[in-house]
């Protein structure tokens, strides 16, 4: 199967009418019928992560709550603990949050989709001039809209130890663009073992088989390097000898694999929701962002954030 991406701004630059399945132009030769699956598939995914940056920058950005009515069901259900279920309550939020920040940007960074799943990491700065917040939305795809959304979001420090901002990519080819979706599997696979030995079992050796030496760190809070990490991981794991880490949904596509997890630090502890996304080149991981925030008391809706 051809790699099916280019970059975000080719996503943006898609022009959707409506949330029905766009199926490529008939070849000039025959297709197998595996071919034309895949096809099917390249044309769901694409039209799928299309439908959910336009989405967001439809709702954030312009105040559009047009796109709500085509692009997400009505029984839409939501996580975001401040936002109640429904297409409705999406809409009213979007209102509001258009008149209070009127120039607000949602500038999408990488966009990964894997089966009726998307994720999309992007810099939502409210007020130009300042560093916003990194934010991962996931939204799941039922019938060609958007039925279920989750998110984290964090504000951007001012400094990051690394000296790395929380968004580029520093690892070679310096693209956002997946990359082929023949890794997807093997990138999925190697990165699960790699997160729950290093995470849910809290082995520190793991960073010796997984990791490449100029591994490039985005978390603003620990250096580059297999060494930061390490450094890293053993301050949170003394700081939390009961931490529990309970992965919940997995998305990859191609060399980039992302988890969206309950950090709980101690039994009783509300805890936090993460997005870790790897990108991974040659069977190794060359790069790590994150999105973390404190998962709240209380919620507008009853479905937690996970």
């Amino acid at each position: 199967m051809q790699a099916r991406k280019a970059t975000t701004a080719a996503l943006m630059a898609v022009a959707l009418t409506t949330a029905v399945a766009v199926v490529p132009a008939a070849a000039a030769t025959p297709t197998s019928a595996s071919q034309r699956h895949c096809q099917g598939d390249e044309a769901r995914l694409e039209l799928q992560e299309s439908v959910a940056v336009r989405a967001l920058k439809g709702v954030f950005e312009r105040g559009d709550t047009s796109v709500v009515d085509r692009f997400v069901r009505t029984d839409y259900i939501q996580h975001n603990p401040q936002v109640g279920d429904g297409a409705a309550a999406l809409k009213a939020i979007g209102r509001s949050f258009h008149q209070q920040f009127p120039h607000a940007s949602y500038a999408v960074k990488r966009v990964i989709a894997e089966g009726d799943m998307v994720l999309v990491h992007s810099n939502l700065v409210t007020t130009p001039g300042t560093r916003g917040s990194a934010v991962v939305d996931i939204f799941r795809f039922q019938g060609g809209k958007i039925a279920e959304h989750w998110d984290v979001i964090q504000e951007v420090p001012a400094t990051s130890v690394s000296g790395n901002d929380m968004f580029s990519t520093l690892s070679r080819p310096q693209t956002s663009d997946p990359g082929p979706d023949r890794l997807t599997a093997r990138n999925k696979a190697l990165t699960t073992e790699y997160y729950d030995r290093l995470l849910v079992h809290q082995d520190l050796s793991t960073i010796d088989t997984y990791v490449a030496p100029e591994y490039h760190q985005h978390n603003p809070a620990i250096p580059d390097g297999p060494e930061g990490a390490r450094a890293g991981l053993a301050a949170l794991f003394e700081q939390s000898p009961q931490l529990e880490v309970r992965p919940k949904r997995i998305i990859a596509e191609g060399n980039l694999v992302a988890f969206h997890s309950h950090f709980i630090p101690a039994p009783g502890d509300p805890g936090l929701a993460i997005v870790d996304i790897f990108r991974i080149r040659d069977g190794k991981v060359v790069e790590h962002w994150d999105v973390i925030q404190n998962v709240p008391a209380s919620s507008a809706n009853d479905n937690t954030m996970f």
